[in-house]
């Protein structure tokens, strides 16, 4: 998954990836899990100092990361997450790709196992625009953060917050921060068990750790 647009000289990190950052502590050592141009990671090692390492399935993306000095690999989250030892890093990242993935379940399992803290960003399907989309359409939705149509969409397991709260359980993880996302890019803090995000917010930001 791309990870942000990016200027000549300066990276304008994705809203979700700014939060994510803000997550992140200093000197930690981090895995981002489809890193996809490196924009995250190059700013983390840039601004906080991380030894950070990537895992990113499109060989050009690899490519970008390469030319920007990034220690990034090829690799499917789906398969390749297995390799690493557990506890390996203090934190693991999956922005805007568990939907994406063919198991989200053992990908979870995986980061949790992998990184102390997991941080995880997510589109909203039970967000109020896709919900009306199908209602009144009959169409599958189309919206600022869904901008595919159902034919040529990364995306392959649909999810709400709700959904993906209760796999967070299944997986025996506890939500140390969530964030709920609205359109114009801006965060707010948000509690997990309130119904007003899984309805309002269009995506979402987990940092997770292991029961």
């Amino acid at each position: 998954m791309s990870a942000s647009g990016s200027t000549s000289g300066s990276t304008t990190l994705r809203p979700d990836l700014a939060a994510i950052a803000a997550m992140i502590r200093p000197g930690t050592r981090i895995l981002d899990v489809g890193c996809g141009d490196g924009a995250l990671l190059e700013h983390l090692v840039r601004t906080k100092h991380v030894d950070g390492r990537g895992i990113e399935l499109s060989q050009q993306n690899v490519n970008a990361c390469v030319a920007r000095g990034l220690s990034v690999m090829q690799g499917d989250a789906d398969t390749d997450l297995v390799e690493y030892p557990s506890g390996a890093f203090d934190a693991v990242i999956l922005s805007n790709t568990i939907q994406a993935t063919e198991k989200p379940r053992a990908v979870l399992e995986h980061l949790l196992r992998i990184g102390r803290r997991t941080a995880v960003s997510l589109p909203n399907f039970g967000y109020w625009k896709v919900r009306g989309s199908l209602v009144f359409k009959g169409k599958m939705p189309r919206t600022k953060n869904l901008d595919n149509s159902w034919f040529d969409t990364p995306n392959i397991h649909l999810c709400t917050l709700s959904d993906f709260l209760d796999l967070t359980r299944l997986c025996g993880a506890v939500v140390v921060e969530a964030h709920a996302l609205n359109e114009n890019g801006e965060t707010r803090p948000m509690k997990t068990d309130a119904w007003g995000p899984n309805l309002l917010a269009p995506g979402a930001i987990f940092l997770l750790k292991k029961s």
